[in-house]
């Protein structure tokens, strides 16, 4: 995704039990995350909070490092632990040999965890189920460095804060931040240790119980606060199909999707999507756009709320620091600059991204053909038009009709398209393309925001139409003439064009980002339906970023391998738009695999090595979990199987059930056209009905 750091450079690795070493990113893939944006908890399985990047965490900051429970003397063996929905976790564990008289355990521990806005509470509760008297000392350890996300993400240790001792607990402060951690049952407090000790006494069938409270905020407030209570922007949909993985891939993507919202404190009724948890519970242009437009048939007021909170914080200006352009539209919002090392650091407010900008604009077209209010979308138009000139104007800094990017900074992203990472952007034989860069899929967003933003502007009565479809076509010729390569298995079209206008001709996800935008034609695209469906992309839980037959392919890289669940998602909705469903159906049915191996929470990214080599997926270790557009992705799936699509200003819906034969017979209840409620049943032999058309309201059956 974004802001990834690369520490290839360091020396330092895994110790022999493989803790984490400083100087090298925490690892993640067997961690258990409770969220509530703009705060989460992330612990080891056992529920123990310590090492790595554990930690209780509000608005990019790390309220605690470590919050482990012992008991004095005896084992804590644990044998359990599970999320309850995305925002709390139950953990229990046995307390070794304690009461015990025969080979059944008799002193047992729950851990129950919920995470709030700035808010964690811990419940512990002993249960002494033996025909004995027990006596334990429990001693709970709480400490804290307080430190920014950035550093805890480089994985350098951060000095301790010390602690001092209040009533019925302890606290900590610094650089205004402010975190507070108390506790019922009257502990023994030891600031100096960081130690909370209770000394319990269980009779037979007794129950002890103590609750911990932290609060954590920051002097200046939320950033992004939390929404309030019930106002979640979409309807909740719920799935009832053959296949029981996409019913609860549908049913936790919707949990954590309502726990990543946040709201833009200029106006609080407008909300969006967090990117993901740990790294970027914050504000991104790209993925919130995404998100937004995965969700559209669950109604407009997410994309709304996106499009306004991004508008509020389009370029006005040149200014090479922040990379901000006029109309640009942002990468990224932090509470203040990001140093990861000499050589990489973002301002707070940075616009290092070349696709948020088209893809704004499209997702303004689409959420009016899913039927955001006229007046609405007639408010955003003079933003679309600036973003619609920014493609013209600035995207194309050497006048080649392409847009492309460069970091003239030397401290930001090298690349600036989805696949940021340093190494994403590379030729077959593995060298590294040499920027400016003209990305494949950025040529195809902004064909599509040119004939979207044409459509808005003809509809709106707003000159300039005639103008972007005319850009849009020249986009269209340019991209043929330029980006198609040829090998072995015939043509497609490159990654990118680098800094000589020469096609980096590496086999990449990106074809699936080209499909059903109306960049190509039939035929095109059945050529890239045919090299999507080959096993050196597809690798039977999704698509690879990178064809494992390219030189510097590797199943764990970031982007050069790995697997991405919205890159596989946008694909299977491309192939459906093209034309081309059988194609689509092995790459969602991968995607469910996958998300059953991964309890139905997919991360943001997960290792390439395929069905071919394993049935489980193996875990990108430093990946976020939940993350908004992997989420959000269960319901483009859910889209395209159906084959929705809406256009309320032409008072149509239609509806082409596209591969529905391993799912059906399948009930969908709580989609959205127009503030109406969508019910949407396909029967076993394939018939497809829908209830709740608005009035006027035309079903095309495809």
């Amino acid at each position: 995704m974004d802001t990834t750091v690369k520490t290839h450079d360091t020396k330092d690795f895994t110790d022999g039990d493989g803790s984490q070493v400083a100087g090298l990113q925490p690892f993640l893939h067997d961690a258990v995350v409770t969220l509530y944006a703009p705060s989460f908890a992330i612990s080891r399985p056992d529920g123990q909070l310590g090492g790595g990047a554990d930690g209780f965490y509000h608005g990019d900051s790390r309220a605690l490092a470590r919050l482990t429970v012992a008991a004095d003397g005896v084992a804590l063996a644990p044998v359990g632990g599970a999320l309850d929905g995305a925002d709390s976790a139950t953990f229990r564990g046995v307390l070794r040999g304690l009461g015990e008289v025969t080979p059944d355990p008799a002193v047992t521990l729950r851990r129950s965890r919920r995470v709030a806005p700035g808010q964690l509470t811990e419940t512990f509760e002993l249960t002494n189920a033996g025909g004995q008297d027990v006596r334990v000392g429990l001693v709970v350890t709480a400490t804290t460095d307080l430190a920014p996300m950035e550093r805890v993400k480089t994985g350098r240790p951060t000095p301790p804060v010390a602690a001092t001792a209040v009533d019925g607990g302890l606290a900590w402060e610094q650089d205004a931040f402010a975190v507070r951690l108390t506790s019922t049952a009257g502990p023994e407090i030891d600031a100096r240790a960081g130690q909370l000790r209770y000394d319990v006494e269980l009779a037979p069938g007794a129950v002890w119980t103590a609750v911990l409270h932290c609060s954590a905020a920051h002097d200046t407030g939320d950033q992004f606060p939390a929404p309030t209570a019930g106002s979640v922007p979409w309807r909740t949909p719920e799935l009832a199909s053959a296949d029981h993985r996409f019913d609860h891939w549908l049913s936790q993507s919707a949990a954590d999707l309502d726990r990543l919202r946040l709201t833009d404190p200029e106006d609080p009724a407008d909300q969006f999507l967090a990117a993901g948890a740990p790294w970027f519970l914050t504000l991104f242009g790209r993925d919130a756009l995404w998100a937004a437009r995965m969700l559209l048939p669950l109604g407009t007021s997410l994309a709304a709320g996106t499009l306004r909170t991004l508008a509020r914080r389009q370029g006005v200006r040149s200014d090479r620091d922040t990379q901000e352009q006029p109309g640009k539209i942002l990468h990224e919002v932090r509470r203040s600059e990001q140093t990861f090392h000499d050589s990489f650091g973002l301002p707070a407010s940075y616009y290092g991204t070349v696709d948020a900008t088209p893809l704004w604009v499209t997702l303004l077209h689409d959420a009016w053909r899913w039927g955001l209010a006229p007046e609405e979308v007639e408010q955003l138009l003079p933003h679309a038009e600036s973003a619609l000139a920014w493609m013209r104007d600035h995207a194309d800094a050497d006048g080649d009709g392409f847009l492309e990017y460069i970091d003239e900074t030397g401290r930001g992203l090298a690349n600036q398209g989805w696949k940021d990472s340093s190494d994403g952007i590379r030729y077959r034989d593995g060298r590294l393309a040499a920027p400016p860069i003209a990305l494949c899929e950025v040529q195809a967003y902004a064909y599509e925001a040119a004939r979207g933003g044409a459509a808005l502007l003809r509809a709106f009565g707003r000159p300039g139409a005639d103008r972007w479809e005319e850009w849009a076509d020249r986009l269209r010729e340019r991209f043929r003439a330029h980006f198609w390569v040829e090998d072995e298995h015939g043509r497609y079209p490159a990654v990118a064009l680098d800094r000589d206008k020469r096609p980096v001709d590496s086999v990449t996800s990106g074809f699936g980002h080209l499909l059903g935008t109306g960049l190509l034609d039939r035929d095109e695209s059945a050529l890239l339906a045919a090299r999507i469906s080959a096993p050196d992309l597809d690798s039977g839980h999704g698509l690879r970023t990178l064809s494992s037959a390219s030189v510097g392919y590797n199943p764990y890289g970031y982007h050069i391998g790995s697997i991405w669940p919205h890159d596989t998602a946008i694909a299977v909705h491309g192939l459906v738009r093209a034309g081309f469903p059988d194609e689509a159906a092995p790459l969602a049915a991968g995607l469910l695999t996958a998300s059953a191996a991964f309890d139905a929470r997919l991360p943001e990214l997960f290792a390439g090595h395929g069905a071919a080599n394993a049935a489980r997926p193996a875990p990108y270790p430093a990946s976020c979990r939940p993350q908004a557009w992997a989420a959000a992705s269960s319901v483009l799936v859910l889209q395209s199987v159906l084959g929705l699509s809406a256009d309320v200003p032409g008072s149509t819906l239609t509806l082409a059930p596209a591969f529905t034969e391993a799912y059906r017979p399948l009930t969908v209840t709580g989609l959205d056209l127009a503030g109406h409620r969508l019910d949407v049943s396909v029967s076993p032999d394939g018939a497809a009905q829908v209830t709740g058309l608005p009035a006027g309201t035309t079903l095309i059956r495809g």
